[in-house]
């Protein structure tokens, strides 16, 4: 089957649609609309969309990326918080890529379980994500849909590299190791602020994750996440002293530190996410 024919926004397109929805972007929901097609198409081409696959996009907005996605043949779900976008989108998408597969589901990602998405269950994430919750969608969306097996999402600039640093670099730290939980991580492409509309006065990246099996652990993803938490808070302190108040106190922390093979005057940003598992495993009241 062939993919639908689209036509895809252009910033003339974009600002006749926001008007006509009565639609300003907004701060609070980190709204900026992509309006170029060729980044668009990039985007897609970065994500390596198959035809008919089935593609979940958080925070379609007014539709670029969505017709970007329809032209290659996804099958989309779009989860829209704001609901005079959800309710124009089908509209536009029927508008310009007639016969296209799209299903809208007006709701906040953060509260949405793969029971609130109908059809089949998506097996890549593609998105534009607002930058003030970019983070906080993206782990939640790896938590509860095992589906995913890919991501390609387009945040900040310096929040893509913090998702992708590796273990002892600069930008290392919470996001990096919980992306690590679920899948390899990697920066992509730069992405120009001319392209976005309102023009945003920070810089952006794709950064692409693919799933993989999680570490092998007897501690529960929770219990490695507190740990990850608790290593981060004072990120110049040792090992010893940031998990002090976990472990029960400062020698009782050491001995569960030694005990997973880590040296307690280490420091968490020069862990990988097996090591912070390990940890997790001599937490206080475990029966491991």
């Amino acid at each position: 089957m062939n993919p639908p024919t689209a036509t895809l926004l252009g910033p003339a397109e974009i600002r006749q649609l926001a008007g006509r929805l009565g639609v300003r972007p907004t701060k609070a929901l980190g709204q900026n609309f992509v309006h170029d097609a060729g980044t668009v198409r990039k985007i897609v081409r970065a994500a390596g969309i198959a035809p008919g696959q089935r593609v979940v996009e958080v925070g379609p907005g007014l539709g670029s990326l969505t017709l970007g996605l329809l032209e290659a043949g996804a099958s989309v779900v779009a989860v829209e918080i704001d609901p005079p976008l959800a309710a124009a989108l089908p509209q536009t998408i029927a508008t310009h890529a007639p016969a296209a597969d799209l299903t809208v589901v007006n709701a906040d990602a953060l509260t949405v379980f793969p029971d609130d998405l109908p059809g089949a269950p998506p097996t890549a994430l593609v998105a534009n994500l607002p930058y003030n919750v970019a983070v906080p969608v993206l782990l939640t969306m790896l938590e509860r849909f095992d589906s995913l097996q890919s991501v390609l999402v387009m945040v900040q600039a310096e929040v893509a590299e913090r998702i992708a640093a590796e273990p002892g670099s600069k930008a290392y730290g919470i996001p990096s190791v919980k992306a690590a939980w679920y899948a390899r991580a990697w920066r992509s492409l730069n992405i120009s602020r001319n392209v976005f509309w309102p023009v945003p006065n920070v810089d952006s990246a794709l950064v692409g994750l693919e799933r993989r099996p999680q570490p092998v652990t007897a501690a529960s993803r929770e219990e490695v996440f507190r740990v990850i938490d608790a290593a981060f808070v004072q990120r110049r302190k040792t090992l010893r002293a940031a998990l002090a108040g976990l472990f029960g106190g400062g020698p009782a922390a050491e001995a569960a530190i030694r005990a997973a093979g880590v040296d307690p005057i280490a420091r968490g940003e020069t862990l990988d996410v097996a090591a912070f598992a390990c940890l997790a495993e001599h937490l206080p009241g475990s029966a491991r």
